[in-house]
This record gives structure tokens, sequence and C-alpha cells, in this order.
């Protein structure tokens, strides 16, 4: 079986790829990953071969701009699962109408789409698997007749989205029934003789990673699997040889939130300061330039600019993290209780599942302070049920096969879902 993979070049939405890439390639499949040509050698430090598509996207760019100062800006999506209001249309629309022309169409740029349609034509991959925002992937498998699957590397946000949105969508009088994404893959595929179908945006299949009392109900074809971890080119520390001799506790931000956490501005700093009188380890990933306005922190401190969470993390008795993908799943299979200071994309609904589990505490920037993170730290340390909570969902987890044990199933339902060329289904 040929398998082609797609991410567009941002390398933590491509990690989530690799285990189940390299869990084809050893059951004797033919595999290629294509995306933008900045993700040229993440893809082969990975041991895959790559296959560059069209041009780099330009999402940091235009929110620059938008921003109007040198450091992007974010849009605030407000996942249902996150809204304390019911939703309704105006939201739906107006979520769809920001993604549409500043995510998907910036991720998917037209030269992507083409070349990636080309390749596909070529090569002729019995799958397609794609991260779940490269709607170039479908849009390929559309065209060449492969069977195509997301995978995802957090809780389905998009699937559950677009159920409710269409739900929403179909009870407006049919002049005002909106539909931007669809609308761009409509005109997308026309370009190729294909045609627009919803599981374009949802998969024919879907894989999905997230324990399943964390998983979101959409109603969608899933097959389950194990979270692996792949955190890139990497080496493990010394010091990580050692086990800590007081709680380790884990301080990580992720590269979109070092700068300034909250409404009401939060540093990195302040947290540090909050922490500093517990008597921890703490191991806290700051770069030079924030380890120098650090004022006061634990006694037992260790900065680094980075080290492998799955290294990490099997030492540690808590983490305070930003909700990052791989941060977050990593926690999760090391059963390690999560403060979770959660603001963009899903990250708020991985934070309340999370603590709706009881394996740890969500800080909405709303109720974010140092105090606020303290407390929540000194509760993972002192209560034994958060713990027990955390382990409850690493055995979940575990209860799904792993990427090699999923690869049967893939193999039935490339078989079921291969079709002809669109020019042929005409």
């Amino acid at each position: 079986m040929r398998v082609l993979l797609t991410s567009f070049a941002h390398h933590t939405h491509y990690y989530g790829l690799v285990p189940l890439a390299w869990a084809l390639l050893a059951a004797g499949h033919e595999v290629r990953v294509a995306s933008q040509p900045a993700l040229t050698d993440t893809i082969t430090g990975s041991g895959l071969a790559a296959v560059p598509v069209g041009t780099d996207h330009l999402i940091h760019e235009y929110r620059v701009r938008m921003a109007g100062e040198p450091r992007p800006n974010h849009p605030a999506i407000a996942f249902d699962e996150a809204r304390s209001e019911p939703l309704d249309w105006e939201h739906a629309l107006g979520i769809d109408a920001i993604l549409a022309p500043y995510f998907y169409l910036l991720a998917n740029n037209d030269s992507m789409i083409d070349d990636l349609v080309g390749f596909a034509r070529s090569w002729q991959p019995d799958l397609v698997l794609w991260e779940p925002t490269t709607y170039a992937g479908a849009v390929a498998a559309q065209v060449t007749g492969a069977a195509h699957a997301r995978v995802l590397w957090g809780p389905d946000v998009m699937g559950s989205a677009r159920r409710k949105f269409v739900a929403l969508r179909d009870r407006q009088p049919p002049e005002h029934r909106e539909d931007p994404t669809a609308e761009w893959l409509t005109w997308t595929l026309d370009r190729f003789g294909a045609s627009f179908e919803e599981e374009l945006l949802t998969g024919q299949f879907t894989i999905d990673p997230t324990p399943p009392s964390l998983r979101l109900d959409t109603g969608l074809p899933t097959v389950g699997v194990q979270y692996v971890p792949y955190n890139g080119t990497s080496v493990v520390p010394d010091w990580l040889a050692e086990p800590p001799a007081r709680p380790r506790v884990c301080l990580t931000l992720g590269v979109s939130a070092r700068e300034v956490l909250g409404g009401d501005g939060v540093s990195q700093a302040d947290i540090l300061e909050a922490l500093a009188d517990l008597d921890i380890e703490l191991v806290a990933t700051l770069d030079a330039g924030q380890r120098a306005e650090i004022r006061t922190y634990p006694k037992h401190t260790r900065f680094t600019d980075f080290v492998p969470m799955h290294a990490l993390l099997p030492s540690c008795s808590a983490i305070v993290h930003h909700g990052g993908a791989g941060t977050y799943a990593t926690a999760v299979i090391n059963a390690v209780p999560q403060v979770m200071l959660a603001e963009l994309w899903d990250a708020p609904v991985k934070a309340r599942a999370v603590a709706e589990q009881g394996a740890g505490f969500f800080l909405p920037p709303a109720d974010l302070t140092p105090q606020a993170v303290r407390d929540a730290v000194v509760r993972i340390l002192d209560d034994p049920s958060v713990l027990a909570a955390a382990h409850r969902l690493r055995e979940e987890t575990y209860r799904d096969p792993t990427p090699a044990g999923i690869v049967p199933e893939l193999e039935r339902l490339a078989a079921r879902h291969r079709r002809p060329p669109a020019d042929a289904r005409r």
C-alpha cells in the first residue's frame, strides 16, 4: 500500500504524524510525507522521505500585518466546548469566516494544493493521511480517488464544530446559508474537475489519539490509537539520569505563549516568584533573555531552553503549561497532573476536560494569577485524588492499540474507501 501523509509547514502539527508513518513503514508499506519546503529538514530529520510542494505559507506574516506590530496575533477562537453560552449561528459563522481566509487558505495555499495534487496523480497513493487543518490532503485524495483520513493531535474540536455548524446552517433560510470553508474548497476542487463532499472537511474516517473520556462526541467514524510522543531531534540531558530528591515540577509555556499570559499580564517571572517558597525541584523551559528577567524562584530550579517532554515527564509530579498538544498528551500518558494556563485554539477544551476528570486544573485568562498557579500546584502535590485521576486517564489511553496495532485496520479502510479518480467518476 502507498501512503501519503501531509501537513502544512508547522513542525508541531507534523510531529503527530511521525509515529504512525513509522508504523506503516515497519509494516512494509511505502510512505511519503508532503509539505511546503520549510518543513523539509524536519521531515527528513524524522527519518522519512520528504516531498516538497508549493511555496511556504505566510500565516505568520499575515498575522503580524493584522496586529500592526512585530509579534503575530492569534484570532480568538472560542470553540463551543469552552463556552458558557449556547452556540448560535452568528458565533458559528463568525468562527468559520475567520478561519477560512486567515488560516485554512493561508496554510493550504494554491501552490501547495496544485503541487500536492500533481504528486498524488503521479504517485497514486492508496491512502492519504492528513493533519486536521491540512485540507490539501483531502483535495488530493478526492481528485485521485485515494482513501483519506484525518490524524488528530488533540480533541476533535474541528469535527465537533463542523457538525454543529452544519446543523445551524441548515436551519437558516436558503439565502443565508453561508459556508466559507466549503465555498473555498468547492472552487478549489473545480480547478481539478472534482466536486465538494462533506467528508473533505472531516475525512472518511478519523484517527484519534485522545483517551476516550477526553474525546469529543462527533458522530464520525473514528479509529482510536495510543498517543506516542515525538519531540523532534533531541538529546536527553545527563541530569535526567538521577531521580529527583524532591517533587519535580515542570513549567513550560511553549513558543506561542512565552511572553505575557492572560488579560491582566501575568508573566512567567510572576509565576516563578509565586512558587519560590515551595520545596520542589522546578524545571523551567526559558531562554536566556527570559531568565534575565527572573527575580525570585524556587531554590532547586533548573533552567533549560529545551528538554524532550517524553524524557522529562516520567520523573515529574506536576506540570504547569499552556495546553500545547504534545505537552498535554505526553502528560496524560505519563499520568502527570496538569495545571493548564489555556487560552489558544483547543487548549481551553483540553484543559476543561482534564479538570472535569479530576486530573488537573484549568486556569483561563480571567482566573489566572500567580497565587492561583501556586494553589493548583500545592493541591496537586497534597491531594492524592488528582494523581489517581491522572493514572485513570493513562490506563484508558493504553486500552487503545498502538500505531502499529491499527495498521491492519488502516489497510482495511483504505481498501473500502479507495475509488476511481474524479475524472473517471463524472
